[in-house]
């Protein structure tokens, strides 16, 4: 009798160890270079926490949006919030296009007046049908704390996708960069 019982132990740790999921992989938006700016006498910019899309707003990484559905998997996940990635990584791409200048992002430590804001509302940032990646935002840029807009814009951007959810989360980088150059842009002008 105890070997059958042994038996039957060793099969119910087998099917739990079998039937366990794995660790989901976890993916972070990378800063990408961009032209080197004048600051435009904008000695330090604050980046707003995003807002962003409800459905962005999870965990798992939204693969796709297509057909009326969200293409999402459980095993593959954002590292840290969305909304604090984009701020953190935006603010790391102004960085890098306004040496001149220094920029934090609001959720952070530092707490400064600072002489420009920077706002965004992201209403899209997912793959298409076709692979390709979208990234459909309003962005504001602001002078310090008066809430004095210098550019406000409606921005859509568009990039090929990689293979996979890298694939995806470097398009998205990507993107992130390309808005990092348009907002660079404005404060230069400013």
């Amino acid at each position: 009798m105890s070997l059958m019982w042994r038996a039957l132990a060793v099969s119910m740790v087998l099917c739990a160890a079998s039937c366990s999921s794995p660790e989901p992989a976890y993916y972070t938006l990378q800063p990408t270079a961009g032209a080197v700016l004048p600051g435009g006498g904008a000695k330090l910019i604050e980046v707003v926490r995003p807002g962003l899309a409800g459905y962005l707003d999870r965990s798992d990484i939204v693969l796709k949006q297509a057909d009326y559905r969200l293409s999402v998997n459980s095993q593959v996940r954002w590292g840290e919030p969305l909304a604090d990635m984009i701020g953190r990584v935006l603010a790391q791409d102004l960085t890098q296009r306004l040496p001149g200048s220094s920029v934090f992002s609001n959720d952070g430590a530092i707490g400064a007046d600072p002489s420009v804001r920077v706002e965004i509302n992201v209403q899209r940032f997912d793959a298409e049908a076709d692979g390709s990646v979208r990234l459909v935002a309003n962005v504001a840029v602001e002078r310090g704390l008066s809430h004095t807009p210098f550019s406000s814009r409606a921005v859509t951007l568009q990039t090929a996708g990689g293979t996979g959810a890298g694939g995806l989360v470097a398009a998205m980088s990507l993107l992130l960069g390309e808005l990092a150059d348009q907002v660079a842009s404005d404060i230069a002008r400013g």
